[in-house]
């Protein structure tokens, strides 16, 4: 034991004997580890925030909606506006039986939600209950909307984080109370906490007020209008394939060209999904690759720094080597001041990585509400501290095989 304490006591004289030298050479190692780990935690808090951007969204999902005709088409000229209907949504569910749910939704423009003397500005919706399958809510109160509610019409609704921030400050249940918008009061039945905007319609998706469609249809003088229709596949099924079938079933009906892209538009979300993964996974290689490089930097800065330090003991290498050591034991000693050295600095830079993640996350949290994880793991610093003592290990070969070279007498007259 007395050994080991003398052998670590010596490697510390050795590296601080040179302070600064020693704090520029561990520099490099701890901001190649920095580098890496904050990138890492980085990388993956940004892909949860941009998951949290399609929260909910199905993945086998298709939106459809109605554009200007681009082709000529049954003698109707190109250009011709257009407008689906409610019975397009039983079509599609006759006539593609690969597709699992079909939502119609009815938008309209803005208007102004009043509870008591507070105001918010909402986008009102009119959705079926089969629409929380293709975007799925996180109801913080209450439920969302159900059949009862679409057979007999009730005004109940669904109100967005927004809404309810704005309506609500003092917080609480809001469930059961009445909310006017457009001079007509409406029920709370649920709110809604998804705040996801890449896929969402009508607005802000935290300025949300989900009414069942059939109401929004009399309320709003809508007849069977439909604005959107979003669909989703059965398992195994590529909504890719099946835009062409979605096409020619609305365009028979409604004398659109089935090849008219523009004017029958079928926004497939597999696309933007597989964007995004396939970007995420260039990232993440992006990452490691930078991290590594600079690891390697303050490795390779290591050995020439203890390449250096062996020049400089050469004498007393030589002694010790007169005096009995063997070259398995210098051999060891350089080794273990190099793993030292890029430990110490590895760890400190893994620390500092781990403070600011921390403080990153602190900054992404809301109500108690954690939005990202930016922290890493712990078996993936376990991962790192192997890596830098690799590093160290191969840090120091180089310098340990110059050191075992020195023959005593050669090094007795090394001034």
């Amino acid at each position: 034991m007395q050994f080991d304490l003398d052998t670590y006591r010596e490697i510390l004289d050795t590296l601080t004997r040179n302070k600064s030298r020693s704090f520029l050479t561990g520099f490099g190692v701890f901001w190649g580890v920095f580098m890496l780990v904050a990138l890492m935690g980085g990388g993956k808090g940004v892909k949860e925030l941009l998951d949290q951007t399609f929260e909910g969204f199905a993945t086998n999902s298709a939106i459809i909606w109605a554009q200007p005709t681009t082709k000529a088409y049954k003698g109707f000229a190109k250009g011709r506006r257009w407008n689906m209907v409610y019975n397009d949504v039983e079509r599609l569910k006759e006539q593609v039986p690969e597709l699992d749910k079909v939502a119609p939704l009815l938008q309209s423009a803005s208007g102004t939600a009043v509870f008591g003397d507070r105001k918010s500005t909402v986008s009102p919706q009119g959705a079926t209950p089969d629409y929380q399958h293709i975007e799925e809510p996180k109801m913080y109160y209450g439920r969302y909307l159900n059949a009862m509610d679409m057979a007999q019409c009730r005004k109940v609704c669904v109100i967005g984080k927004k809404v309810y921030k704005d309506l609500f400050p003092g917080g609480g249940d809001p469930c059961g109370k009445s909310i006017r918008i457009d001079s007509i009061y409406y029920s709370i039945v649920g709110v809604d906490y998804n705040m996801s905007n890449a896929v969402s319609f009508g607005g802000d998706a935290g300025t949300s007020v989900v009414v069942p469609i059939t109401l929004m249809q009399k309320t709003y003088n809508r007849g069977n209008a439909v604005d959107v229709i979003a669909v989703t596949g059965r398992t195994g099924v590529l909504m890719s394939t099946l835009a062409p079938r979605i096409r020619s079933t609305i365009g028979r009906t409604h004398s659109i060209d089935p090849t008219d892209e523009q004017g029958i538009m079928v926004f497939n979300t597999e696309v933007l999904f597989q964007l995004l993964d396939n970007m995420f996974q260039g990232v993440n290689f992006l990452i490691w690759l930078v991290g590594l490089g600079t690891l390697l930097a303050g490795a390779i800065g290591v050995s020439n720094i203890m390449m250096v330090t062996v020049r400089e003991r050469t004498t007393e290498i030589g002694i010790r080597r007169a005096i009995g050591a063997t070259p398995r034991m210098i051999l060891s000693q350089i080794i273990a001041e190099s793993i030292v050295l890029t430990l110490v600095a590895g760890m400190s830079g893994i620390l500092f990585a781990v403070a600011i993640l921390q403080m990153l996350e602190l900054a992404n949290t809301e109500d108690g509400i954690l939005a990202a994880h930016f922290q890493v793991d712990f078996w993936t610093a376990i991962l790192c501290a192997v890596i830098i003592a690799a590093m160290g290990v191969l840090a120091g070969l180089a310098p340990a095989s110059r050191a075992m070279s020195i023959k005593p007498v050669d090094a007795m007259r090394d001034e």
